[in-house]
């Protein structure tokens, strides 16, 4: 997961990603990508790109309402 929102912060993709918080297991790991955003370490809008629900169809229904941030890209993807 963290590997995704780095790829993310470094403009490599936009997708979100879906936690399906059952019994709020992953409280947690919320509360330290807020602290990461706090200190710096994660921007807001990659913060945003994690979708947490304790529901699949509200899950589902956020990712496919999501809207991905303009952030330029800091790495440029090179062909192959």
């Amino acid at each position: 997961m963290f590997e995704m929102l780095t790829w993310a912060q470094l403009g490599l993709h936009k997708k979100p990603q879906g936690i399906l918080n059952i019994n709020g297991y992953y409280e947690p790991l919320k509360a330290m990508m807020d602290l990461m955003t706090q200190e710096g370490f994660l921007d807001e809008c990659n913060n945003k790109m994690l979708l947490t629900s304790d529901s699949i169809a509200d899950l589902i229904g956020q990712m496919e309402a999501y809207n991905a941030p303009d952030i330029p890209a800091l790495i440029k993807k090179q062909n192959a």
